[in-house]
C-alpha cells in the first residue's frame, strides 16, 4: 500500500470516528449518577425543548443497552398517572439499571436494558423535571395535548440521536399509560414520521372506564376481600365507574358514599389494593395510580419503606450529574402538584386504538400483574377478547401457561400473531417492581416477537 492510500484510509477512519462522536449529545452524557457502581453502558439526560416561544422543555433519561447497543431496538417506556415520572416510577423503581438505596444505587438485575436501549420520558410538562415557563399551560393538560407533546419530543430526540433513526422502535408503559402510548402510536402513524415503529406493550392499562373500572368489585370478592352482600351493593347498588364520575364532579351521592365506606372498611387499611398479596407496602411509587383509586376516605397509601428515590433524586449533586433542573417548583415529586389534568379524558375508550393499530400492522401486547384490584385483570382479559372478535382475529395460541425458571409464570392468549394478553402471576400493577425475573422474560419475548416459554 502506498504512503498517499495510507494517508487516505486513515484520514476516512478520523473523519468516520469524529461523525460518530457528534452523532450523540456529548453534553448531555452522564459521566456518572453519585452511588452508582461501575458501569458498561453509556447513560445520557438532558431536555429536549418542543415549545421555543412557551419554553416547554420536557426531561428524559437515556440508558444505552448493557451490550450489543448498536444493534438492539430503541424503547419509550411512558408511566401513567395522570402525571407521573417515568423516571422516578419506571427508571428508579422498577426496571432501570439501578435503585436507590440509601446514599447509594444499587444495580438490579432485572434491567430491561438487558434487552433494549431504554428511554424514559417525563411527560406532560409540569411532571418530574420537566416544564413549561408560561405556567398556564399546566391549567388545561389533556390526552391529545400530551400526545403531540410527546411526538414533538420523539422528533426533537431522534435529532440528537441520530444513530437511532431507523432503529426497530418500541413504545411500551402502565397504568394510564393505556392512553397515552396507543394515542402516541396513532399519532406517529397518523403523521407519517419514519419512526420505525414495531409494537407497543402496556400493563395493568387503562382502556375503557366502565369495564376496567367495574371488574374491581368481582376481583375483590373473588379474593375474598369483600362479602358476598357488599358485592352485592358494589354491583347492583352503585358500581364503581358511578363512584369514580360521581367523585370526580365532587357530587358524591349518599347511597354511593355508604357503598365506598363498606367497601373500604371490609378490604381494611391493612390492604395495599396495588397488590392484594402483599402484607407490606410497596414504596410511594405506587402514588402514580392513586389518580385511579381515589376513593372516598381521603387516607394516603400507608408507606412502610422510606422513598429512596424521591430522596434521591432531589439531591443537588444528582440533578447535577443528570443535567436536570426544578423550575417552577421546590422539590421533585413522583408525581405533579401543579399539573391539572382533564380527568374527563378517563372515559376515552382507548381499546378501539389498539385495533386500529394491529390492523395496521403494529405489535400489541396487553398484560396485567394479577394480584392488581386496582386496574384488574378480568377487565383487561375481557376487553382484549371482545377487541379480537371485534376485528376478525382468530386465536392463534390457545389461553394457556407460560413459563419462566421452571415455574408458572403467568397465563397467555395470542390473536392472529399481531395481538397477545398475558398475565404475570404474583405481579402488582407496577408489575416489574414486584415480578421483576417475570417481566423481564415477558419484556424479552415481547421485543423478539417470539412466543411465551410453554411448559
Amino acid at each position: 500500500m502506498g504512503l498517499k492510500q495510507w494517508i487516505i484510509i486513515v484520514s476516512a477512519l478520523f473523519c468516520t470516528t469524529i461523525l460518530t462522536a457528534k452523532s450523540v449529545p456529548q453534553a448531555d452524557k452522564i459521566i456518572s449518577l453519585p452511588g452508582q457502581p461501575q458501569a458498561s453502558f453509556q447513560q445520557y439526560a438532558g431536555y429536549i425543548t418542543i415549545d421555543e416561544k412557551q419554553q416547554r422543555a420536557l426531561f428524559y433519561y437515556f440508558v444505552e443497552a448493557a451490550t450489543e447497543a448498536a444493534s438492539k431496538p430503541l424503547v419509550l417506556w411512558l408511566n401513567g398517572g395522570p402525571g407521573c415520572s417515568s423516571i422516578g416510577a419506571g427508571a428508579f423503581c422498577e426496571h432501570g439499571p439501578f435503585k436507590p438505596s440509601g446514599d447509594t444505587l444499587l444495580r438490579n438485575e432485572y434491567s430491561w436494558n438487558k434487552e433494549a436501549n431504554m428511554l424514559y420520558l417525563e411527560s406532560p410538562a409540569g411532571v418530574g423535571f420537566s416544564y413549561s415557563a408560561n405556567k398556564s399551560f399546566y391549567g388545561s393538560i389533556n390526552d391529545a395535548i400530551a400526545a403531540r407533546d410527546n411526538l414533538a419530543f420523539l422528533e426533537g430526540w431522534y435529532e440528537k440521536f441520530t444513530e437511532y433513526k431507523n432503529r426497530e422502535f418500541f413504545i411500551t408503559g402502565e397504568s394510564y399509560a393505556g392512553h397515552y402510548v396507543p394515542q402516541l402510536a396513532q399519532l406517529i402513524i397518523q403523521s407519517n414520521m419514519k419512526f420505525n415503529l414495531k409494537g407497543i406493550a402496556i400493563g395493568n392499562p387503562l382502556l375503557e372506564f366502565n369495564t376496567d373500572f367495574n371488574s374491581r368489585a368481582e376481583f375483590l370478592w373473588s379474593h375474598g376481600l369483600i362479602s358476598d352482600s357488599t358485592y352485592d351493593i358494589f354491583t347492583r347498588v352503585c358500581n364503581y365507574s358511578q363512584i369514580r364520575r360521581q367523585y370526580a364532579s365532587g357530587s358524591l351521592t349518599a347511597v354511593c358514599s355508604q357503598v365506598i365506606s363498606q367497601v373500604s372498611r371490609e378490604i381494611s387499611r391493612f390492604v395495599d389494593t396495588y397488590d392484594v398479596t402483599l402484607d407490606v407496602c410497596l414504596p410511594s411509587v405506587l402514588l402514580q395510580s392513586k389518580m385511579l383509586s381515589q376513593l372516598q376516605d381521603k387516607e394516603e397509601i400507608d408507606v412502610c419503606v422510606e422513598d429512596e428515590t424521591t430522596k434521591y433524586l432531589n439531591r443537588k449533586d444528582v440533578q447535577k450529574a443528570l443535567h436536570a433542573q426544578l423550575i417552577g417548583v421546590t422539590s421533585w415529586t413522583v408525581c405533579s402538584e401543579v399539573l391539572k389534568y382533564d380527568m374527563q379524558n378517563l372515559e376515552i375508550p382507548t381499546i378501539h386504538v389498539l385495533g386500529k393499530l394491529a390492523k395496521s400492522g403494529i405489535r400489541v401486547l396487553v398484560y396485567s400483574g394479577d394480584q392488581d384490584s386496582v386496574l384488574p385483570l378480568t377487565g383487561t382479559r375481557t376487553l382484549v377478547n371482545g377487541l379480537a372478535k371485534e376485528i376478525g382475529l382468530n386465536t392463534t395460541v390457545p389461553y394457556r401457561t407460560w413459563v419462566e425458571g421452571r415455574q408458572a409464570a403467568g397465563w397467555t392468549q395470542v390473536y392472529g400473531d399481531i395481538l397477545s394478553f398475558a398475565t404475570i402471576r404474583g405481579a402488582s400493577h407496577e408489575a416489574p417492581l414486584s415480578q421483576p425475573r417475570r417481566s423481564l422474560a415477558l419484556f424479552n419475548a415481547f421485543l423478539g416477537g417470539k412466543p411465551l416459554p410453554g411448559a
